[in-house]
């Protein structure tokens, strides 16, 4: 039995469907993933996720791909499982 409520997308409305579609539009995407889905149990803390996320990742002068990039290699190093 699940711990963490994970809103789907079909059931997701008003922010949290933005947000969403958002999320699938700039990552081109065709689903959004659980840990994203987890955080709209709480959409405050996912908006603020995701603006902090557009922040980082999509200004600046490294494209998104390089970051992402970066952010493997130092999860890798870390020993990060997800």
């Amino acid at each position: 039995m699940a711990t963490i409520r994970v809103i789907s997308e079909e059931e997701a409305t008003g922010k949290v469907k933005r947000i969403f579609e958002e999320f699938k539009r700039i990552r081109n995407v065709e689903r959004v993933p659980a840990v994203w889905r987890a955080m709209a149990a709480n959409p405050e803390y996912l908006e603020a996720t995701w603006n902090r996320y557009k922040a980082i990742m999509l200004k600046g002068k490294l494209d998104l791909l390089t970051k992402e990039i970066i952010a493997l290699a130092v999860s890798a190093t870390n020993g990060c499982e997800y």
